[in-house]
C-alpha cells in the first residue's frame, strides 16, 4: 500500500458531494429504490480539517433495500468491492466520473453509519478537537511508510473522537478492529 496524503481543506469538497449526491440520487431513484439519507462523511466534510483528498460518501439505505441500492449504483458504473468486510456497509470500486470519492452503501443505523456521522459531527462541533486531528493526521502522512503505518499513528486521538460522539467501549474496539481489517487487506493486495 502506498503512502497517505493529505491536504489542506478545499472549499470546494462539499459542492463536488452535491454533484456526487444528486448523481447518486437521480440513480436510486430511477430503480425506486428509497433511500434514508445521502452523507457526506469523513474528513473531506469537515470544514478547516486536513483531509485524504478523497470525498467520503455513505447512501443510507434500510436493511431490505441494500441489494436494490447495489444494483442501481452498479447501473452508473460502479462495481461491488471484493474488499468489503465490514458489517453492514457494501464498499465500491469507483468509476472514473465520479473519482476521487470512495462510496459505501451502509445501513440505517449500522455502527458503520454511527461511526462516520458520529466523527464528522463531533469534529465540525469542535475547533480545537479537529485542529488537534489534522495535526495528527498531518503528522502522521508525513512520517508513515505506508496506510497502515498512518491509520496506527492517528487511531489515539480518533478513538477520543469516537468517545465524545457517544459510541460505547465495545462499538470503538469493534471499529478499531474493522480499521485493522481494511488495512490487512489492503496490504495484501
Amino acid at each position: 500500500m502506498g503512502r497517505a496524503e493529505v491536504v489542506e481543506y478545499q472549499p470546494g469538497w462539499p459542492a463536488r458531494f452535491v454533484e456526487l449526491r444528486d448523481a447518486y440520487a437521480a440513480a436510486l431513484d430511477r430503480a425506486a429504490v428509497p433511500v434514508t439519507a445521502i452523507e457526506h462523511v469523513g474528513s473531506t466534510a469537515v470544514p478547516g480539517l486536513a483531509a485524504k483528498p478523497v470525498i467520503d460518501v455513505d447512501v443510507v439505505i434500510e436493511a431490505d433495500a441494500v441489494e436494490a441500492a447495489v444494483r442501481a449504483l452498479e447501473r452508473i458504473g460502479f462495481q461491488r468491492s471484493a474488499a468489503s468486510g465490514v458489517p453492514e456497509r457494501v464498499a465500491f470500486l469507483t468509476p472514473e466520473r465520479f473519482r476521487p470519492s470512495n462510496t459505501y452503501v451502509v445501513t440505517a443505523g449500522s455502527l458503520t453509519l454511527r461511526n462516520h456521522v458520529g466523527v464528522r459531527d463531533v469534529l465540525r462541533a469542535d475547533a480545537a478537537l479537529r485542529d488537534e486531528y489534522g495535526a495528527v493526521k498531518r503528522r502522521a502522512a508525513a512520517s508513515a511508510a505506508d496506510i497502515d503505518a498512518y491509520l496506527a499513528l492517528k487511531s489515539a486521538v480518533l478513538d477520543r473522537v469516537l468517545l465524545r460522539a457517544g459510541l460505547s467501549r465495545e462499538d470503538r474496539a469493534a471499529i478499531a478492529e474493522a480499521n485493522r481489517a481494511i488495512a490487512a487487506r489492503g496490504a495484501q493486495g
